[in-house]
C-alpha cells in the first residue's frame, strides 16, 4: 500500500489544481460542489457542458490507456486527480458511469471494432451512460434476473425484452450495459449475456421513479423487442455473469477516492455549521465528528490498499468490504449532518418541497445501504467469497 507521492506525482498535481482553477469559474461557477448524492438533479445540461470542457482539455478518462484517448495516468496520478477534483469542487460527474464502468470493461472485453466506436463518445463526453443490472425481482441478487435477450436468425439482431430498475441517468443516456438472459432455460449465473443497447429506440421506455428527496433521478427502465445489434454483444452468449462481476470489479477502482473526496466536502460542510451554530460545543456531537473523520480515513486506507492489487476487474478480498463500509458511514453521516443543522433541520427553505444540501444528504443516504446490494447481501459476499465460509441456503429454482 503506497501513501506518498513522487516529485513528478506532485508536478502532475500541481498541473491539476491550475487547470481546475482556471476552468472552474465564470460559467461554470454555479455547479463548483453541486451533483453529488441527493443532488444530482442539479445543473444537468451544466454539468454535461463540463464534462466535455474536461475533454476538451484532456481530463476524461485519464486513466485509460493511450491508445483509446487515456493518459495512461498511474495509479497515484488517478488518486491525485480525483483528490484534487474535489478539493475544487468539481461538480458530479454526468459521465462516469461510461467512464469508469462501461469504458473499462469494453476495453477489456470488447473486439477492436467495438472499442474504436464505442469509446470516443465516453471520452469526449457526449455519450452518457446507464447500468441496466437491477430488476424488480432480481435487485441484490442479480443472478435472478428475468430480462430476455432473443435472437433474431432473420435479421442477425438481438431483440430484449423486460425491465430494469432503480437505472441512474437513464433519462439522459445514449446507451444501456444490460445484462439479459440469452438461453430461456437457464438459470442463476448460467444463460446470461451483456448487451450494449441504445436507448434513444422505439423499444425503449424510461419512467423516473420519484424519490423521498423529492427528485427522479433514478428511474425504471422498459425494454419491448429494443433491438441491440449482434456487434453491440460484448463477448459471447453466456460470458454475462463473467463480464458483469469484472464491471463490478472496476467500479472498486480509483473512483473511489473520488467519491470519499466528495465525501470530506460533506463532512467539511457539516464541521462548517457547527462551528458557525455553536452545535461543535457539544461534547457528544464533537466525538462524532471526530469519529466520522476517522472513518473517513479508515476508507481512505483500505482503498490504496485495494488499489494496491491488480486492476483487471478482479474483486479483491479488501474489495468486498468496501460497499458494506462506506455504506454505512454514509447514513451515519447524513444522520449527523440532521443532529448538525438541530431544529433547522426540520425546515425547508420554501415550499413546496424545496429541501437544503444537507437535508437532502440525509434522506438520499437512507437508500446507500439498500441499492448497489444490501447490506445483508454484502455480508454474503464478504463471507463466501472473501473468507470462504459456506454459501447460504437458497431455495431450489
Amino acid at each position: 500500500m503506497k501513501l506518498s507521492f513522487s516529485e513528478q506525482d506532485e508536478r502532475f498535481r500541481a498541473e491539476v489544481a491550475g487547470w481546475l482553477r482556471e476552468n472552474l469559474r465564470g460559467e461554470f461557477e454555479q455547479i463548483r460542489f453541486r451533483g453529488g448524492p441527493g443532488d444530482e438533479h442539479m445543473f444537468s445540461e451544466e454539468r454535461k457542458h463540463w464534462e466535455q470542457r474536461m475533454a476538451a482539455g484532456g481530463w476524461t478518462c485519464i486513466g485509460w490507456p493511450t491508445e483509446y484517448g487515456g493518459r495512461g495516468a498511474s495509479i497515484e496520478q488517478q488518486v491525485i486527480f480525483h483528490e484534487e477534483y474535489a478539493r475544487a469542487g468539481g461538480p458530479g460527474r454526468v459521465g462516469h458511469i461510461g467512464e469508469g464502468l462501461a469504458g473499462p470493461t469494453i476495453i477489456a472485453f470488447g473486439t477492436a471494432e467495438q472499442k474504436a466506436r464505442l469509446l470516443p463518445g465516453i471520452r469526449a463526453g457526449t455519450e452518457l451512460w446507464c447500468q441496466g443490472y437491477s430488476e424488480p425481482g432480481a435487485g441484490s441478487d442479480l443472478a435472478a434476473v428475468k430480462t430476455r435477450a432473443r435472437l433474431d436468425e432473420a435479421s442477425g439482431k438481438w431483440l430484449i425484452n423486460g425491465q430494469k430498475v432503480w437505472t441512474s441517468l437513464a433519462h439522459e443516456s445514449q446507451w444501456c450495459f444490460v445484462i439479459a438472459r440469452t438461453d430461456p432455460d437457464s438459470v442463476g449465473h448460467a444463460g446470461l449475456g451483456f448487451f450494449l443497447v441504445k436507448m434513444d429506440q422505439p423499444g425503449v421506455t424510461v419512467r423516473p421513479i420519484e424519490q423521498i428527496t423529492g427528485t427522479s433521478e433514478f428511474n425504471e427502465v422498459f425494454f419491448d423487442d429494443a433491438v441491440c445489434e449482434a456487434n453491440d454483444m460484448l463477448g459471447k452468449p453466456g460470458d454475462g455473469w463473467k463480464i458483469g462481476m469484472a464491471l463490478l470489479g472496476f467500479e472498486r477502482g480509483t473512483s473511489t477516492l473520488g467519491q470519499q473526496m466528495l465525501f470530506q466536502n460533506e463532512l467539511d460542510e457539516i464541521v462548517r455549521i457547527a462551528r458557525e451554530n455553536g452545535r461543535g460545543k457539544d461534547p457528544a456531537l464533537r466525538q462524532r465528528i471526530a469519529d466520522a473523520w476517522i472513518g473517513l480515513r479508515i476508507m481512505r486506507y483500505n482503498a490504496m490498499r485495494m488499489l494496491s492489487g491488480p486492476q483487471d476487474g478482479s474483486l479483491a478480498r479488501e474489495a468486498t468490504a468496501y460497499k458494506l463500509y462506506w455504506a454505512v458511514w454514509h447514513r451515519n453521516l447524513g444522520k449527523l449532518a440532521m443532529d448538525v443543522l438541530g431544529p433547522e433541520a426540520e425546515i425547508v427553505e420554501s415550499a413546496p418541497y424545496n429541501l437544503g444540501r444537507l437535508q437532502s444528504l440525509f434522506l438520499f443516504t437512507r437508500s446507500d445501504t439498500i441499492y448497489g446490494g444490501t447490506n445483508q447481501i454484502q455480508r454474503n459476499i464478504i463471507a463466501e467469497r472473501a473468507l470462504g465460509m459456506p454459501k447460504e441456503p437458497r431455495p431450489a429454482r
